[in-house]
């Protein structure tokens, strides 16, 4: 179990980019959620000991991160968002490489662990293929592959699925989902659908904060019949978001479908739609502009 208790960081122009985190991220897969700029990269360079926070503590299991870093790397996996490698070295080779960085000098030993691992994340076919002809989804494969080297018992893979084609996306989620069964993994992104199809907990991170966290299927409960959805012409929505609490916009053969969260029915031709983690997200993040505009004013 990873334990994150008021986790702060202010980087050295001021902006702080943590405040006062706190989470408990059980075994299994734990989504953390958030838009571009939320914190989520620092949160997971923190806790793969990239980075020292300001303030607060970090535990996983007995272990203390921050006081032992190099403890931690032994048990970590980690897929950064950019992940570079050498683009003219093969795939096996380049596994074979970064076994050997991770401590695994026994040859058999580490022939075994490369071959397992181009297996399980089904790159056995072009092992040998230079990794400059990877797509980007056969990229973030390997790029697990290279989080699991000694069998990691946490793995962080930060906004894996950006860039993925809907087929790779799901080879990429799938593989996850295998792999959170028995370790902590901690699925850092702002596509909701990431978190929806995989993590039976999750955490909304925004300005540095923790918003929301539950599992999502609770969280989705909150807003029974709260959420209701009309088809408007564009010009209508400015008065809409006058009017009331728009969560969410999308077009749809042209119009405009904007869903509104409010406790009644909000005016005529609006219908009362089950709210997704989709809405969850939206309405947290549109309460979290809300108040920081209140404190501002």
């Amino acid at each position: 179990m990873l334990v994150i208790e008021k986790l702060t960081h202010v980087y050295g122009n001021g902006v702080r980019a943590l405040d006062e985190v706190s989470l408990t991220v059980p075994t299994g897969m734990y989504g953390l959620l958030g838009p571009n700029g939320a914190g989520k990269s620092t949160l997971m360079r923190s806790i793969a000991t990239l980075q020292t926070p300001s303030s607060g503590a970090i535990r996983f299991g007995e272990l203390d991160v921050i006081k032992a870093p190099e403890a931690l790397r032994r048990t970590l996996g980690y897929l950064p968002q950019d992940f570079g490698v050498y683009p003219r070295v093969s795939a096996y080779d380049m596994l074979d490489h970064m076994a050997v960085l991770k401590g695994i000098s026994g040859a058999k030993d580490r022939k075994h662990t490369v071959e397992t691992l181009l297996q399980q994340v089904n790159l056995w076919g072009v092992r040998k293929k230079a990794l400059a002809g990877f797509s980007g989804g056969m990229r973030q494969r390997f790029g697990i592959a290279q989080a699991l080297i000694g069998n990691p018992k946490l793995v962080i893979v930060d906004e894996p699925t950006a860039g993925l084609d809907p087929e790779e996306r799901n080879r990429f989620l799938n593989l996850l989902g295998e792999i959170g069964e028995n370790v902590v993994v901690i699925l850092s992104t702002h596509i909701v659908e990431d978190v929806a199809d995989l993590c039976p907990r999750m955490a909304v991170l925004a300005g540095g904060r923790i918003l929301r966290e539950g599992a999502p299927s609770e969280l989705m409960r909150e807003l029974e019949g709260r959420v209701w959805s009309k088809t408007i012409n564009k010009e209508e929505l400015e008065v809409h978001r006058a009017q009331h609490e728009v969560i969410s916009t999308r077009l749809f053969a042209g119009r405009t479908v904007i869903n509104v969260l409010a406790d009644s029915a909000p005016g005529p031709g609006f219908e009362s739609v089950r709210g997704g983690l989709e809405d969850v997200y939206f309405s947290t993040l549109a309460a979290s502009r809300q108040a920081a505009s209140a404190k501002a004013a």
